[in-house]
């Protein structure tokens, strides 16, 4: 059994970390499935998906680690090539990925009690996003 969603969002860029993992267990809940595998991905090449624990001092650290790992301001190619101004977005989101596929246990994600799916949209203006969530049973 297969059953696939979408869930669709508005972010505002600038490293934005927006908490899934509500609209990931409904999804799972509404698949029926009791165990499997769930895959949540997102659209994009500036966005990625990934778990972490969801709270304000973490959210801050990743964004900290992000800008000292890659900064926004610096030279790209990507940038002088493109005139643009995102190649710190591609690139952050290249190394985080744009997927996470969990394990479903007793009806639900297989999550940590402090575990969160999150997506984090690293372009530097706002956007709409969707996310594929699909539930194998």
């Amino acid at each position: 059994m297969v059953h696939s969603s979408l869930l669709k969002l508005s972010t505002g860029g600038d490293g934005e970390i927006v908490d899934l993992t509500h609209g990931v267990a409904s999804i799972v809940s509404a698949s029926g499935a009791r165990q499997g595998i769930v895959t949540i991905a997102a659209v994009g090449s500036t966005v990625a998906v990934t778990t972490m624990e969801y709270e304000p001092g973490g959210v801050r650290d990743l964004a900290g680690l992000l800008e000292r790992l890659i900064p926004c301001e610096g030279e790209y190619a990507h940038n002088a090539l493109n005139h643009d101004t995102n190649a710190h977005a591609h690139l952050r989101a290249a190394l985080i990925g744009p997927s996470e596929t969990l394990p479903i246990t007793g009806g639900r994600p297989a999550l940590g009690t402090w575990q969160q799916v999150v997506l984090l949209d690293f372009d530097d203006r706002p956007r709409s996003r969707t996310v594929h969530v699909h539930v194998v049973a």
